[in-house]
């Protein structure tokens, strides 16, 4: 009876020892299948009754703008009720601005409120056993979905639609859908450490990441041993008003149906979310837009977006003498492709140099170095050692970026007449507010040029970063890209096409953004504004090197098309929140983004849309099961770089210290537990790509 107690205490210390640690650094159980929804029971066992069945994705393209929705199907397997808590990219200026709840054949509306409120909406609701949904932005690019009082046998259906305006650079449109989250990391002072311990419920080493963590934007990732999870569809219906000279996809293989005239084709993708969707086409020659407005009319307001070209950039005109300096990120999250493809990026990126230009190398992980004390000439010497250094780049440690931006902005030495930042980096960071707050206090008289690297990078912090230092960014998703991505940027860093730039209304408009930047070959002017009419003209000007360039045109209702006041909202919205961060009154902030994002119906820091079927579905006597749904890793992370990142939010510290004081009781008891791993669902391993219709041509990243 003794012995009998004894190993009972032991496997209750060693079990909940192992749980403590392992939610403390965001591991979650391996033994569950691919595609599955962890649910924590009330023993604090864990258990995998709920998949992903799949997720479609419509998106409607017509002419510069996209309208979206994106169907999140869960079911529920299990004979309990349960809570599905499941975290989801969208790009970074997305407006979300719809979601629906579907049972069978009963549709709930969900309606915007202030977040808190929200919350209590929903928590009220699922407290007293009616199904519901609350859909809240974590960060302009993440967003989570939260389900409850899924019974057993159930399917639910969780629908959200948004606007998003393209992206047009150098002849091409591009369209991003976010399919997968690099794990964030968020600097902070390191944690108490614990010996790593090999893990019976999971099979992952826990050890500290000495780092905070974040429970808005931490989650549990799959190992890849589990497979591929949550089979995701995507279909565009593209109508571009124009005659195409290509369409491809250089991130996945995708089927195409040409529709007919004027460019209209549908594309359509099957697979698994490991890395972001991108979808390019480019006019035929001619068709190239040189100015295009499009605007909606929503009761005595009109909203507008403007698009101008900017004027050819002239052949043969003298190429400015630069100081560049390129910053590479070498941390744990950059391991594998990522990795390969910045070092084959920076080295490219030193060939593109003059021998006039000045340049240094900066490397960043948990330390920050330079190759020289400061911006050297570009001489075959001094390339041959930065060519060196990057060649034994390798990624590991945290993403301590602040450092490495500070060394990049200061050592302001005055070499030649521009002063270039590139930075290569996924930005798998949490700490985005901060870094914005350093570029605009500490950016002077550089500019930034974010080198966005991986199959799945932190789009919100690269298109962020490069506004608030006047340059763009590039995302570079696969290594067949990165010469002509960077052969690209080079040629656009050589020399901008205007400067200064501004935009002139005859009538009393809030435009977005407030600040254009330095405008490059191939890029356009793109505003949204709100007026009052649309009458007079709208001027554009800016300098040509040190001439003055100016184009006039007239103001007058454009192409109609629903979702321009959305646009402008969101960033109107988007520039409340930079404020914000750059140390504005948070009170009046909080308010003036409530306005609006109430006005327009959309999700925003400050609310959430919430669905609430009115009938009670759960006995209250029966318990409810919740967890979240852990996410594919991105394409080209390695499993073992994942330690070193937070992947759940949760007080570590404690849980750490209360995992390790019973895991020594249990060593002291001298016996310990292991659970046995349960198999892999069989339709789980089996899944694969769709094939595609004969009819369809098969376009190739």
């Amino acid at each position: 009876m003794e012995r009998a107690r004894t190993r009972a205490i032991c496997s209750f210390c060693v079990t909940w020892g192992v749980v403590l640690a392992a939610v403390s650094a965001g591991a979650l159980p391996k033994d569950v299948g691919s595609g599955a929804l962890f649910a924590k029971s009330a023993d604090g066992s864990f258990e995998t009754p709920l998949p992903l069945l799949e997720t479609e994705v419509e998106l409607k393209v017509t002419g510069m703008a996209v309208r979206a929705r994106v169907v999140q199907r869960f079911r529920n397997p299990s004979d309990r009720w349960l809570e599905g808590i499941y975290v989801f990219p969208l790009p970074e200026l997305a407006a979300v601005d719809h979601l629906d709840l579907r049972v069978g054949s009963r549709v709930i509306e969900g309606q915007i409120q202030e977040r808190e409120e929200a919350k209590k909406t929903y928590t009220k609701a699922k407290r007293e056993g009616r199904r519901a949904s609350l859909v809240e932005q974590e960060r302009p690019n993440l967003f989570t979905t939260r389900v409850a009082n899924l019974g057993p046998g159930e399917e639910v259906e969780v629908a959200i639609e948004y606007q998003e305006a393209l992206r047009y650079e150098r002849g091409s449109y591009r369209l991003r859908f976010p399919m997968a989250v690099t794990p964030r990391f968020t600097p902070g002072p390191a944690l108490p450490v614990i010996a790593p311990q090999p893990s019976p419920v999971s099979g992952i080493t826990l050890v500290s990441t000495g780092a905070e963590h974040d429970q808005c934007i931490d989650f549990p990732v799959l190992h890849p041993d589990a497979g591929p999870a949550h089979p995701t569809r995507v279909r565009v219906e593209l109508e571009p008003g124009f005659p195409l000279a290509e369409l491809h996809s250089p991130t996945h293989v995708v089927a195409v149906y040409p529709k007919g005239a004027d460019g209209a084709h549908l594309v359509e993708l099957d697979d698994y979310p490991d890395r972001d969707f991108v979808l390019e086409w480019r006019p035929q020659a001619g068709a190239e837009p040189r100015a295009a407005l499009f605007s909606e009319t929503r009761g005595d307001r009109a909203y507008a977006l403007l698009m101008v070209m900017p004027p050819d950039a002239e052949a043969g005109a003298a190429s400015l003498r630069r100081e560049v300096v390129f910053v590479i990120d070498t941390s744990g999250s950059m391991g594998g492709a990522s990795i390969e493809q910045a070092r084959a990026s920076l080295l490219l990126a030193l060939e593109q140099l003059d021998a006039g230009d000045h340049f240094n190398v900066i490397e960043f992980d948990d330390q920050t170095e330079k190759l020289f004390p400061a911006s050297v000439p570009a001489t075959p010497r001094h390339l041959e050692l930065a060519r060196r250094r990057v060649r034994g780049l390798r990624a590991n440690g945290g993403t301590h970026m602040l450092p490495a931006l500070a060394a990049a902005l200061s050592g302001d030495a005055g070499h030649g007449d521009l002063r270039q930042v590139v930075f290569i980096t996924d930005g798998s960071i949490g700490n985005e507010a901060q870094l914005f707050a350093a570029i605009e206090r500490d950016l002077g008289r550089s500019r930034l040029f974010p080198v966005g690297i991986g199959s799945a990078p932190n789009g919100h912090f690269l298109s962020r970063a490069a506004k608030h230092g006047r340059g763009t960014h590039t995302l570079i998703a696969n290594p067949g890209e990165v010469d002509a991505k960077m052969g690209a940027l080079f040629a656009k860093l050589e020399s901008p096409v205007l400067s200064d730039i501004e935009v002139l209304w005859n009538d009393e408009v809030q435009m977005w953004p407030h600040r254009v930047p330095d405008l490059y070959a191939g890029e356009p002017v793109v505003v949204t504004a709100e007026l009052s009419r649309f009458a007079g003209d709208v001027v554009v000007r800016g300098r040509r090197g040190d001439r003055p360039w100016q184009v006039r045109l007239p103001l007058e209702p454009g192409e109609a098309q629903r979702g321009i006041g959305v646009l402008w909202a969101r960033r109107k919205i988007a520039a409340g929140m930079e404020a914000l961060a750059l140390g504005a009154d948070p009170d009046a902030v909080r308010v003036g983004v409530l306005a609006v994002a109430l006005e327009h119906h959309l999700v925003s820091r400050y609310t959430s849309l919430v669905a609430v079927d009115v009938t009670p579905v759960r006995p209250l006597g029966e318990l409810l099961a919740s967890g979240p749904l852990p996410l594919n890793l991105p394409a080209g992370m390695q499993a073992p770089q994942v330690g070193a990142l937070p992947q759940a939010g949760t007080p570590a510290a404690l849980l750490r210290a209360l995992g390790a004081v019973l895991m020594l009781v249990a060593s002291g008891l001298g016996t310990a537990g292991r659970r046995r791993r349960r198999p892999m669902p069989d339709e789980a391993q089996r899944r694969r790509q769709r094939p595609m219709p004969a009819d369809a041509q098969r376009r190739t990243r």
